[in-house]
């Protein structure tokens, strides 16, 4: 059951994160007017099991009124509200209040604040974790979001031997991961890779919606576009056995996409995000409108 709508607020960021799903960065474009915003919010409404609205990027923060004036809105519409930021501008304490302030007294509900290596490197102290110390202070609730650098482990039996290497972290392999943090890695052979572990394509709780209109199950693949076909009715229709895409991936995993459309890729992927995605890049031009939007892929 759908319980959050989160909201791309924009693909632009501060940041070029070799992990981003989404290939954001200080040259990417796309971001929400408040009409829709509040076209979206409306829906969701409709919905009627939506609790949540998030909003995330790219980096939020740089659309400062915009952020403050959504929360607003849909706090008055009863849901909860949660951010998720890289807290750039947390320079020092009293420019963390300046930026934090104003959304405590907008009543927003959560705020998560990426804090990692990949983010800030081994600083102790960095925006991010000024941020959370003033977001507790100010009386909202935080929690870091820190995604370690994938790195090589040796999987271990239950009676504690080495076995074959396994690649930690958590990192998913979408978007710019794949092409800059798969190199060197352990390679696994694709017709083992035949689950989807990470998302309930089937029964989504959660979808992305971007200034586009594409309304993501997982980054970058759409249900379709909430500004042809209002989003309630999207949600309402969605099967997702029906679905080109999604359909193959619950009937058996990204190997099962590549059998049923008989992509010719490689033989062995890290994860089955890996192999999923390379079978995704391959139909771009066939289901322009579901791998959605290009952004996504790294193209424009």
């Amino acid at each position: 059951m759908l319980d959050s709508i989160h909201f791309l607020l924009t693909y632009t960021c501060n940041f070029e994160c070799d992990h981003c799903f989404l290939y954001c960065s200080p040259y990417s474009g796309g971001t929400f007017r408040i009409e829709q915003i509040s076209r979206i919010l409306n829906e969701a409404k409709k919905i009627g099991s939506v609790e949540w609205i998030y909003y995330e990027g790219g980096e939020p923060f740089l659309f400062f009124p915009l952020l403050v004036e959504s929360i607003k809105r849909a706090r008055s519409s009863d849901f909860k509200v949660g951010i998720v930021t890289n807290a750039y501008g947390a320079l020092a304490e009293e420019d963390a209040e300046l930026w934090l302030r104003p959304l405590a007294e907008a009543d927003v509900s959560f705020i998560n604040i990426s804090n990692d290596a990949l983010h800030y490197g081994n600083e102790e102290s960095n925006p991010a974790t000024i941020a959370i110390r003033v977001a507790e202070r100010l009386g909202i609730a935080t929690a870091p979001i820190s995604i370690a650098k994938p790195k090589v482990e040796l999987q271990r039996g239950k009676g504690g031997e080495k076995g074959l290497p396994i690649v930690g972290g958590d990192v998913r392999f979408r978007g710019r991961a794949v092409e800059k943090l798969t190199g060197n890695l352990p390679l696994r052979p694709r017709d083992r890779l035949c689950e989807c572990p990470y998302e309930d394509l089937g029964s989504p709780s959660r979808v992305h919606v971007d200034t586009f209109g594409n309304v993501q199950i997982c980054q970058g693949i759409s249900m379709g576009n909430c500004w042809k076909t209002p989003l309630s009715e999207l949600i309402r229709d969605y099967d997702a056995q029906k679905h080109p895409i999604c359909g193959p991936l619950i009937r058996g995993g990204p190997m099962r996409l590549v059998e049923e459309y008989g992509l010719d890729l490689g033989d062995e992927y890290v994860d089955e995000c890996h192999l999923c995605y390379a079978a995704r890049v391959a139909l771009l031009d066939r289901f322009p409108e579901l791998l959605a939007p290009r952004q996504a892929y790294g193209q424009h």
